[in-house]
């Protein structure tokens, strides 16, 4: 069986993170998968870019500047949105031709347009897509919030200027949209069961094969390194507790940094004395600029891509936090975890499938940073850590392994196959 992996890049992003490493479960459990990418960042042998090609870079520009007119001219929700008008025809190269099944993953920013992937489906070869997020289920959207019109028609869009019209372009995408998806050539997999849920619910996947796979991990990789070790390693404080906050630019309002900062503010006047010997690791493009947000001392680490070194920061921390406002499965959660370090949460999204409440971590009310803060005093102050930390562990090598992903989408694939044989 040939596989074919398709990613708009090959590690920027927590959904090309994980492409990437579903990649390397397959192969390492016996596929042949290769992955084709726009943005190419590794030397790696089973990852192949698209052929060089300034059109690649025109059809990113592009679709921003379709999307920036269509804001009036304002830059606030320009990457919230993706249209699709504009991308690579990827049918007439040889890996397309040579693969046994197409497995589309999060293809936006210019890489497919919805012509493009009209042709994939026509193309007679099984496609399973991979849901990252909403997307694939609305029209432009990739977080739909509270909006509930995906589930009939999207129009009216709360991203669009004054709240678009009847027929505005989430009318239009919605409708070119829905007859790509026409095609029933296409098996769609959520990363987590809320996603699932939620497409199901979409009229765009009405008469689609929907399921829930979980992303894979490395526990060669992420696992638990000695917290004094790893924190001599960084630079950071061997005495004291460190929270740990991860996101890939960490001023994106729906990661919840004013969350953290308002349950720290709360955490520091109900127990002072604990809050004086706790600080907040920031990890992330721009962080620091939120530190000054923060009533606890803060180490801004910036950026970092490389996994070992990634591993060591999850494992210098006491407790991990994401008070996301909206997640499908976090990586990072899922990184935390394997490294032994409990997590803390909203209740929004996969992020209650991963954190077994007060068992490996602490799920708080949505919104709620009060909640947030008694969850962060739970697991520092009361709870049995060390068990905590087992128990993280445990939950990652039983439902997240390489193993355990590697064969669902085995089946998947078998199953998308026989369906085609079945039709022909």
């Amino acid at each position: 069986m040939r596989v074919l992996i398709v990613s708009t890049t090959e590690q920027m992003g927590g959904a090309a993170v994980a492409a990437s490493r579903l990649t390397a479960a397959l192969n390492n459990h016996g596929v042949k998968a290769r992955m084709l990418v726009r943005d190419k960042q590794t030397d790696s042998l089973t990852v192949v870019p698209l052929p060089k090609s300034w059109l690649h870079r025109w059809h990113f520009l592009w679709e921003r500047f379709v999307i920036f007119c269509h804001l009036h001219f304002n830059r606030q929700h320009l990457f919230d949105v993706d249209l699709a008008c504009s991308g690579t025809d990827i049918t007439r190269l040889e890996d397309f031709r040579q693969a046994d099944i197409i497995h589309l993953h999060w293809v936006n920013q210019g890489m497919l347009s919805l012509g493009g992937i009209r042709k994939i489906l026509n193309s007679g070869k099984p496609v399973v897509w991979t849901m990252h997020d909403i997307w694939p289920a609305t029209a432009i959207c990739h977080l739909a919030l509270d909006c509930q019109r995906y589930k009939t028609r999207c129009h009216h869009c709360r991203l669009l200027p004054s709240g678009g019209s009847d027929n505005d372009l989430a009318a239009r995408v919605w409708r070119r949209k829905r007859n790509v998806l026409s095609n029933d050539n296409v098996y769609f997999v959520a990363c987590s069961r809320w996603l699932e849920g939620e497409a199901r619910q979409s009229a765009l996947l009405a008469n689609h094969k929907v399921t829930a796979i979980p992303n894979p991990i490395d526990q060669h990789v992420f696992r638990p390194i000695d917290r004094q070790t790893a924190r001599r390693q960084l630079g950071l404080p061997t005495e004291g507790r460190l929270m740990l906050f991860v996101s890939q630019r960490v001023t994106n309002r729906y990661k919840g940094m004013d969350y953290l900062a308002q349950a720290c503010r709360r955490m520091a006047q109900d127990h002072p004395q604990l809050a004086s010997q706790t600080g907040v690791v920031i990890l992330g493009s721009h962080a620091d600029e939120v530190v000054d947000q923060l009533p606890l001392k803060a180490w801004p680490l910036g950026y970092v891509s490389d996994e070992r070194r990634l591993a060591m920061v999850y494992s210098a921390a006491d407790v991990f936090v994401l008070p996301s406002l909206s997640e499908n499965l976090p990586n990072t959660i899922m990184e935390a975890m394997a490294c032994g370090v409990p997590c803390v949460g909203f209740k929004v999204g996969g992020i209650p499938e991963e954190i077994d409440h007060t068992r490996n971590g602490y799920v708080a009310a949505y919104r709620d940073a009060d909640d947030l803060a008694r969850g962060l005093h739970w697991v520092l102050a009361e709870a049995d850590h060390d068990e905590l930390c087992r128990q993280a562990v445990a939950k990652v090598s039983r439902c997240y392994s390489q193993s355990a992903v590697a064969m669902k989408y085995v089946e998947v694939y078998n199953q998308a196959m026989a369906l085609k044989h079945y039709k022909l």
